[in-house]
């Protein structure tokens, strides 16, 4: 039978994180079993978002870059279009994009801003707003630039029915006292809409900041995966 560890309390929530042990154990195969992730962890070697961690169940989670100092070796957890996290080999010198998720004015009027992994930012930008992308520098944990929430940039779906579609989004339709709904459109031409809160911006116009996983985040139909499928046999036999 085999046990799901339970992941840590962290920055991310409980259904939409990866536990280290899972990473390193099941999806790089870099340990069989979880004594050795947690040699490999108390010796320091891995890091998320720059931070040495290491509890073996830390919930990594959307865009969090786990980098392996040994291997020089960096990832970024991004979904893939089924829904499930991808292991996403990056460079390092790639940014870390975060979701703006609630700006508020603290103490002594200092205007502060969270973003969706629950990172506190004093003195923010007065252009950002909620829902826009930032991009930050995880050695000082200051924001190096950011992407208005706008129709025509990049996105990527990170709930819902549509988790891991890619696409530019084309509207947004304003429902007060609902969700807001937004449409979105990927590289195929393909529509669909999802939640306000499932969006995440990862581009200004067609243009990403961080790199894509194979496929660019096109859902197939079930008949083009069985096509993809059958062309890929026919070539390799």
């Amino acid at each position: 039978m085999l046990q799901a560890p339970r992941p840590s309390t962290g920055p991310h929530k409980l259904r939409e994180c990866l536990p280290l042990i899972i990473f390193l154990r099941n999806r790089l195969k870099y340990a069989l079993t979880g004594d050795e992730v947690k040699k490999i962890c108390m010796q320091r070697f891995i890091k998320i978002d720059g931070k040495v961690r290491t509890d073996i169940t830390y919930p990594a989670g959307f865009m969090d870059v786990i980098s392996i100092d040994k291997t020089g070796e960096n990832f970024r957890l991004i979904y893939d279009t089924k829904g499930r996290f991808a292991v996403h080999r990056i460079t390092p010198e790639e940014a870390k994009l975060c979701k703006v998720r609630k700006i508020f004015v603290g103490t002594k009027g200092i205007p502060h801003l969270v973003t969706h992994d629950a990172r506190t930012i004093r003195y923010p930008d007065p252009l950002i707003k909620v829902n826009d992308t930032i991009q930050i520098d995880l050695e000082t944990g200051k924001i190096t630039d950011f992407i208005k929430f706008d129709t025509g940039n990049l996105c990527m779906v990170t709930g819902g029915a549509n988790l891991g579609r890619i696409g530019v989004i084309t509207n947004r339709e304003r429902h007060p006292g609902s969700f807001d709904v937004v449409h979105v459109k990927d590289a195929n031409g393909n529509s669909f809409a999802t939640r306000l809160s499932n969006i995440f911006v990862i581009g200004k116009g067609n243009k990403p900041w961080i790199s894509l996983p194979r496929g660019k985040g096109i859902r197939l139909t079930i008949a083009e995966e069985r096509d993809k499928r059958l062309a890929a046999k026919q070539s390799s036999g």
